[in-house]
């Protein structure tokens, strides 16, 4: 007995040092609206529209979110900034964007001021080190645009620029969130700074790319996975993941496909 209690407490110390530590969990409730929980524990949201007409059980989602550390907030259009400002309020979570949205946020849609300052804050080209250098988060432009429209939704203010992430986790993955984009030529340089695991690429069309262009991203960035977001949410994202998935195939890109369903998580 005193042998098999050493060994039970041998292999809790060695597990982890040999890859078998917690892993990276991904969560999608529709539209461009992601969680990402670390090794750590720690919980990131990304354009957090938690109640999009895509998800049908967002009110409970939204009701059930508990623990949040950071909220990244692609560009300021109403469908990635979603309800942010709601679970802000509720959890205390840091405001990771731009420096400009994120003053526009404070100033025209009451995100808490303390939880919006120069330490979450960036611009493109640069690096913030986050949650005891748990996380690395680098602004990746995009080609789209950016505005905040208050509450009341009477005025439209100036939001930045638009924008995505590459968020490089400790014993975890590296994922690009492309935000809303076109296709840009540039793309191609994000995989010269870091090596691309998982790439969350929006393929509606009409407002962002469509399957073909964003199948051209995909083929630049070279991820390892691929996930397709940011389609079927309204009638006009006419692009699907099948067309998406002929394109990777005519582009002859690497990158393996995975499909997420609204409200399923995955890990890495």
């Amino acid at each position: 007995m005193p042998f098999i209690r050493f060994f039970v407490v041998l292999l809790a110390l060695f597990l982890p040092a040999t890859g078998f530590a917690a892993r990276t969990e991904l969560t999608w409730y529709g539209h461009s609206a992601f969680k990402v929980k670390t090794p750590e524990g720690k919980v990131l949201l990304i354009d957090p529209w938690i109640t999009n007409p895509a998800n049908k059980s967002g009110k409970e989602d939204l009701e059930k979110i508990g623990k949040v550390d950071l909220i990244l907030i692609s560009h300021g259009h109403f469908d990635h900034v979603g309800n942010a400002v709601e679970i802000a309020k509720k959890t205390g979570a840091k405001l990771v964007t731009t420096y400009d949205l994120g003053m526009s946020l404070v100033k025209y849609a009451d995100f808490p001021k303390d939880q919006a300052g120069f330490d979450t804050l960036g611009n493109f080209g640069g690096e913030i080190s986050v949650l005891n250098g748990e996380v690395r988060i680098a602004f990746i432009p995009a080609v789209h645009s950016s505005s905040v429209t208050p509450p009341e939704g009477k005025e439209i203010h100036m939001g930045g620029n638009p924008g995505g992430f590459l968020i490089m986790i400790k014993n975890g993955p590296a994922i690009y969130h492309t935000g809303d984009t076109d296709l840009f030529s540039d793309m191609s340089l994000i995989p010269r700074f870091h090596k691309v695991d998982v790439m969350l690429a929006c393929i509606g069309d009409h407002f962002t790319m469509g399957p073909e262009r964003a199948a051209m991203a995909v083929k630049l960035v070279r991820p390892t996975w691929v996930i397709p977001m940011h389609y079927g949410t309204f009638p006009v994202l006419t692009g699907t993941p099948a067309e998406f998935s002929l394109a990777l195939r005519n582009e002859r890109a690497k990158a393996k496909l995975r499909v997420m369903k609204v409200g399923e998580t995955i890990e890495f």
